[in-house]
């Protein structure tokens, strides 16, 4: 997918792996967030073809409404996973917001688990 605006010089294309890497460093910086959860397609990837997804655990597809971003996470054990969840959606808006003009149909987060803060061990 690539993203189309109407500049005052032209047109600029957004590739989908820019709008990705926009989303994950949001997500990823967000406190609580210990880490984004792999998709089954990204775990079949990674056995069959020996290949990271560049993806994990973010899908997004866009509409007349706007990008309607799904996001897979792991939660540190400890934090209160609704406000957790809250400033995932407020971090990926002001991220995406900030480099681009885009509307947000909706920012949906999925929690995967919950990771152990002595081990990392993830819970399910």
């Amino acid at each position: 997918m690539r993203k189309q605006e109407d500049g005052k010089d032209g047109a600029v294309n957004i590739a989908s792996e820019v709008i990705v890497t926009y989303i994950s460093e949001a997500v990823l910086g967000t406190p609580g967030v210990a880490d984004l959860s792999p998709l089954v397609a990204d775990t079949i990837s990674h056995t069959i073809l020996g290949k990271d997804s560049r993806f994990k655990g973010i899908k997004f597809s866009e509409s007349e409404h706007g990008l309607t971003i799904e996001v897979y996470v792991i939660i540190r054990f400890g934090e209160w996973i609704p406000d957790v969840a809250w400033n995932i959606q407020q971090n990926v808006k002001n991220s995406l917001k900030s480099v681009m003009d885009v509307e947000i149909n909706a920012v949906n987060i999925h929690v995967q688990g919950v990771a152990r803060a002595e081990t990392g061990e993830v819970a399910v």
